[in-house]
């Protein structure tokens, strides 16, 4: 157990039995009244930004994710087939855990993902991926056009990037980086 006191950006959370990143803290301090802690969190089941109150020392249960590195392999079923890098095991993590990311999968990607026991909440793919373009569409009025990846995933590009280039693609802001 922790206090509302001790909240730090990175720390994981549970707030009625749901998992919480915590983002950023802040303690406000009000002129006529009693001070109290801000928080902006980070829900691990659907990546969603909240804006959460606590009294000063409140008590709030601190859990620990265990991070391991897993590889794509293929979708199956109602999800997606991982194998851990570690131990070889074969891990099914379901489509509302990978969501949009699933545009940036490739066969051999290999990601960090969050579990909390057995139960996986999160995945993060590496920052960059270099992706090859598999279809571009004509050039709109600012001389940018778009491409369709490997992976299914439709990013703006600039004009000169043409079928079968391998590109850099940053997954966070899903844009393009530079032509390998």
């Amino acid at each position: 157990m922790a206090t509302s006191n001790q909240l730090t950006p990175g720390m994981t959370i549970s707030i009625n039995n749901s998992l919480y990143r915590v983002e950023s803290v802040v303690k406000v301090n009000v002129p006529k009244g009693t001070p109290f802690i801000k928080a902006k969190l980070r829900d691990l089941s659907d990546d969603e930004l909240v804006e959460k109150s606590f009294k000063l020392n409140q008590a709030i249960k601190d859990v620990s994710l265990i991070e391991r590195n897993l590889e794509f392999l293929y979708p199956e079923g109602d999800g997606y087939l991982f194998l851990d890098i570690v131990n070889l095991e074969h891990v099914l993590v379901p489509v509302s855990v990978v969501g949009e990311k699933v545009n940036f999968l490739k066969e051999g990607v290999d990601l960090k993902a969050f579990f909390y026991g057995d139960t996986i909440f999160s995945i993060e793919l590496p920052q960059f991926l270099e992706l090859m373009v598999s279809k571009t569409h004509n050039e709109d009025r600012s001389g940018a056009k778009t491409a369709i990846l490997e992976t299914g995933a439709k990013i703006e590009v600039p004009p000169f990037i043409e079928v079968g280039d391998i590109i850099k693609v940053d997954t966070k802001t899903e844009e393009y980086i530079q032509r390998v």
